[in-house]
């Protein structure tokens, strides 16, 4: 059913709390380290998506499940949330959020050149523009617009939050040609993360002790970054008339997610930040509108 109005306040609403979360990271990880935040957080989602596809009394699908389909939701639940989010995380601890945040925007561009060997998609002239465009944009928040000597702040930060990026457009590619219910979906990929998650903690982080207002941290990130807010975002795409009006709204995510951090966190927002966005998101317009290749509409990454 459509209903365009309705399409626009779940979009809107999905968008603001994915800009919520590059604070929320960096509020929790002063309190516990990335490794308890992200298994409190996968546990947390897991949880809420099996609560919705109850809510959605889709649990009978459950019983259709096979060796194949876990298969493929152990591999993505690897990628994503273990590896993206492991990656992720480690990279906000290194790094101011307002560059982890901006640099993990880079995933579209890294999509684009995943998709050529994975997907035998060719690009054109255009979007190699859109990729060097991007690049430059990275470079600028990574160096703090030292470009002559190209002195990067803190190297390591820099390439994890990049580096995360790849892990996130694999889980895309392999999700998109699962065409089963995303719900159920999300559910499988986030068990199975919960798991290599856990053993994770078991053998690194065992011993160290969990904070309260860290653990309410992650939990928000639980529900607002890896549950709830993908709910309203599929909900949106379904009740709009054209998924165009609302995928283009994400746009709109890493600039309030900069005032959410100024705000918030007190970090001063530096002009090579801003510059370095209007390039890298300049450089996704360019490639979404040069129409080389599909653009992931459907499983945004907006932080």
């Amino acid at each position: 059913m459509v209903n365009q109005k309705r399409a626009y306040v779940l979009a809107i609403a999905a968008i603001f709390c994915w800009s919520t979360i590059a604070t929320a990271f960096k509020l929790t990880l002063q309190y516990i380290d990335f490794i308890q935040a992200l298994l409190v957080g996968c546990l947390v989602s897991t949880g809420l998506f099996f609560v919705i596809i109850n809510f959605q009394k889709k649990t009978g699908d459950l019983k259709k499940v096979n060796k194949n389909d876990l298969l493929k939701a152990s591999i993505r639940g690897f990628l994503n949330p273990f590896l993206y989010y492991l990656v992720l995380l480690k990279a906000y601890t290194l790094l101011k959020a307002q560059e982890a945040g901006t640099l993990n925007y880079i995933w579209p561009i890294t999509l684009v050149l995943l998709s050529i060997p994975l997907l035998k998609q060719k690009i054109g002239w255009l979007s190699i523009m859109a990729i060097f465009i991007s690049f430059f944009g990275i470079i600028l928040i990574s160096t703090e617009g030292h470009l002559a000597g190209l002195q990067f702040r803190e190297p390591l930060g820099v390439t994890l939050a990049v580096g995360s990026s790849i892990f996130w457009a694999l889980y895309w590619i392999l999700n998109m040609k699962d065409k089963k219910d995303e719900t159920l979906k999300l559910f499988l990929n986030f068990a199975f993360g919960s798991i290599y998650i856990l053993i994770a903690f078991l053998i690194i982080s065992i011993g160290k002790p969990f904070n309260f207002r860290g653990i309410i941290g992650a939990i928000y990130i639980g529900i607002f970054e890896m549950g709830i807010t993908y709910f309203l975002w599929l909900k949106a795409l379904k009740y709009s008339e054209n998924t165009a009006r609302i995928s283009n709204l994400v746009y709109l995510s890493p600039f309030l997610s900069l005032i959410i951090i100024s705000l918030v966190l007190g970090e001063k927002i530096l002009l090579t930040t801003l510059f370095g966005l209007v390039f890298i998101v300049g450089g996704i317009l360019l490639q979404y509108f040069a129409g080389r290749t599909k653009y992931p509409l459907n499983l945004p990454k907006t932080h």
